[in-house]
């Protein structure tokens, strides 16, 4: 019965638990904020892109061959 109480008293696994919960939530959120930073740069080069391309007045569809 003592071995009962010790491991229901025992908090060795809970911390484990607890520090996996911790790693599985900041995972989330770098995930989070990899993606929305990503598609925030993917627009910046789009722009920049777009300019580029228009003042040199070549097409996004149509590739210019080279000579």
């Amino acid at each position: 019965m003592k071995k009962l109480i010790n491991f229901f008293k025992e908090e060795d696994g809970a911390t484990a638990v607890e520090y996996g919960i911790m790693v599985a939530c900041i995972a989330a959120v770098i995930v989070i904020i990899v993606t929305s930073v990503g598609q925030s740069v993917k627009d910046s080069f789009v722009v920049v892109d777009d300019a580029l391309r228009d003042i040199v007045g070549t097409s996004t569809t149509t590739p210019t061959p080279v000579p």
